[in-house]
């Protein structure tokens, strides 16, 4: 009996020692995986859906090359319980990193990135085509379908059957997943919170609605040459607006032929400044039935408190500034100066002799 023990024993002590053996092996073998960089040079991006568990996980960045053995990875989330805290979302993973660096990535949610920049007054035009042809690849088609639906548009808040001037200029970044619908109302989100915080700051005696507000600041930004005279020029067109004047501005000649053609052209005809149109500000009086252009926070906040000033006339100096007048004397004298005496002046020094 003694014997049987004694052997028992031994052999307990032998798979003991083998076991643990094994489990040297095993955690060498994991600190080795650890300390050792591994991936491929060019960039591989990588979609980790939603409830995925640790192993699919592994077995997803084993699969992109992005680490060497997806068991091995697998056994590195479980020793370090790192398995709850993975992110799901979309990685890009470029060049040699440790599994110590792959985790911590999805770990804390560094998922890929896509930029889009939204210059100041651009048309609804211009925003959904760069949209289109940005980083974020949407479809043209339902852009256009979306800022046209007056039911979608004002589920988003805007006081307006479209989506024009209310899709905020700003650079956006956004990850996955997104989608006409998240993109294009995101943007609007952040077009009413600037309107909101112009009208926190709205001067006595502005009485103008959201729609009112963003639509006179369309026609300031695109009236704007140089950034500083954009108050300036915002209190021209109220003082206008308050003598019943037309606002008279070129940008809404240039709108409403381009609604009228069905595409955009620069310059402007004397046919076109009497061609009746709701946007054309030479034959309607007060404001156009909606905005022209997507204004930025400085023109809001320009026309919801513009500068003091009796002016009620502007003509450009042709270097992005202009010339303020009170009076049609002094307009029609800055006229003479800075539009026929200067391109009359340029023509001559231009003409072969």
């Amino acid at each position: 009996m003694k014997r049987f023990v004694a052997a028992l024993l031994l052999v307990l002590l032998v798979l003991g020692l083998g076991a643990g053996a094994v489990f040297w092996w095993r955690e060498k073998q994991l600190d080795a995986f650890a300390a050792t960089d591994f991936g491929l040079a060019e960039a591989r991006d990588i979609t980790i859906p939603a409830g995925s568990s640790p192993r699919t996980v592994a077995t997803l960045l084993a699969r992109a090359g992005v680490v060497s053995d997806a068991g091995l990875f697998y056994r590195f989330l479980r020793r370090g319980e790192l398995g709850p805290k993975l992110r799901a979302g979309e990685y890009e993973f470029s060049g040699p990193a440790t599994p110590a660096q792959v985790a911590d990535k999805l770990i804390s949610g560094q998922q890929k990135t896509y930029r889009v920049t939204l210059p100041e007054g651009l048309r609804l035009d211009e925003v959904l085509q760069l949209l289109a042809h940005s980083e974020l690849h949407l479809d043209e088609g339902k852009l256009l379908a979306l800022a046209g639906d007056p039911a979608w548009v004002r589920r988003q808040g805007v006081p307006a059957d479209r989506l024009e001037g209310f899709l905020f200029p700003d650079t956006y970044v956004f990850t996955r997943p997104f989608t006409a619908e998240t993109v294009l109302a995101r943007l609007v989100a952040r077009g009413l919170e600037e309107a909101k915080k112009a009208e926190a700051e709205r001067a006595p005696g502005i009485h103008l609605d959201l729609l009112q507000l963003v639509t006179l600041a369309s026609i300031v930004e695109k009236e704007t040459g140089a950034p500083e005279e954009r108050p300036h020029i915002a209190c021209v067109y109220h003082n206008r607006l308050r003598r019943g004047m037309r606002l008279q501005a070129d940008p809404t000649v240039l709108y409403a032929m381009m609604l009228l053609r069905g595409h955009f052209v620069k310059n402007i005809t004397a046919r076109d400044l009497v061609t009746p149109h709701p946007y054309n500000t030479y034959t309607e009086e007060g404001l156009p039935p909606g905005p022209i252009a997507n204004p930025g926070a400085a023109a809001l906040r320009a026309t919801a408190a513009p500068m003091a000033c009796n002016d009620l006339y502007f003509v450009s100096r042709n270097d992005g500034t202009s010339v303020f007048c009170p009076t049609l004397i002094c307009h029609n004298a800055a006229v003479k100066t800075w539009q026929q005496d200067y391109w009359a002046g340029k023509r001559s020094t231009t003409s072969p002799r």
